[in-house]
């Protein structure tokens, strides 16, 4: 048996002559929470699609509990869960009759599924809602329904896309410390995402862009491999500072912080900040300070973009 609850290998996926996905490889440790981090239009949602059996690769392997997808997207049905980006739910139902319908899809029987149904509604915090109809309910009461919804049968690998993208910071945070409970029980959780304080919390991250997978890893190897070093300068001109940093080589990227600009600079220069004040840009030592690289800096690094943000 594979240690792995998710694998893909060489996985495509293309439209026409447009290819959303290409030749992605993939490992998922069983109870992992895993992330996919990248801007729209990068292939997230293509390869989720592609894990649960909904969309054919045009070429590659997936397994998803050492059974191939899609030949075993059937019986693959009641170990996964998944939530999409949008929600799904019925909005001319209540809380209770959403998730006694998807528990009925999913084959709990009367006792089990009358149980089922009453611990999501009090574990997501939705007694209060029970029989209210979803299309009048908040973001951030959709979102946990629709996570009670995706948990209703209890799947071994659950497949959430940018679930968080339409809700405040504060349920964010929560809706997080419940992902943490499902990866605790067991649960293998991928996760896609745009959002860089999310991208931090998973175990493991794929940084993705324009169909690929450009940097992997943990979020803390991602920070500390970078091939980058960063400094950041304080400048009461930042704005004039920062085009004439943009026209220097060795610099990946300039963004501004306020009166301070974060720079990138290559890591083959060794010493970034005696080569800053060597560049006659009339910066003394004390506007200098390297910094510690944050997961958008990777981001930034691995994919280029938004280089001049």
């Amino acid at each position: 048996m594979s240690e792995w609850a998710i694998e893909a290998k060489q996985l495509t996926r293309k439209f026409g002559d447009f290819t959303a996905v290409n030749q992605l490889d993939l490992n998922v440790a069983k109870g992992q929470i895993y992330g996919f981090l990248g801007p729209n239009g990068c292939g997230k949602s293509t390869t989720l699609r592609m894990l649960t059996g909904l969309l054919k690769p045009t070429q590659g392997q997936v397994t998803v509990l050492n059974l191939p997808i899609p030949e075993y997207a059937e019986q693959l049905r009641l170990k996964v869960g998944y939530m999409t980006q949008k929600f799904s739910l019925f909005d001319d139902l209540s809380v209770k009759e959403n998730l006694n319908f998807m528990g009925e899809i999913f084959g709990l029987k009367k006792q089990a599924l009358a149980q089922r149904v009453e611990h999501q509604i009090a574990e997501y915090g939705l007694t209060n809602r029970t029989h209210q109809r979803a299309g009048s309910m908040s973001g951030g009461e959709k979102q946990r329904l629709a996570l009670a919804a995706a948990t209703i049968h209890k799947p071994q690998v659950l497949l959430l896309d940018e679930p968080t993208s339409a809700v405040d910071p504060e349920n964010r945070r929560d809706f997080w410390e419940k992902l943490f409970d499902l990866s605790d029980a067991g649960a293998t959780i991928l996760v896609t995402t745009h959002y860089m304080d999310e991208a931090e919390r998973c175990h493991g991250l794929a940084i993705m862009d324009k169909g690929e997978i450009k940097a992997s890893g943990s979020p803390e190897t991602l920070m500390s491999s970078m091939n980058a070093n960063v400094i950041e300068i304080e400048s009461q001109n930042p704005r004039q500072l920062k085009q004439t940093l943009l026209a220097l080589e060795p610099i990946h990227s300039v963004a501004q912080l306020g009166v301070r600009l974060r720079v990138l600079i290559n890591k083959d220069i060794s010493q970034p900040i005696t080569w800053l004040l060597d560049q006659s840009l009339k910066l003394d030592e004390t506007q200098l300070q390297q910094v510690r690289p944050s997961l958008e800096d990777v981001f930034v690094s691995a994919t280029g973009s938004p280089s001049h943000a």
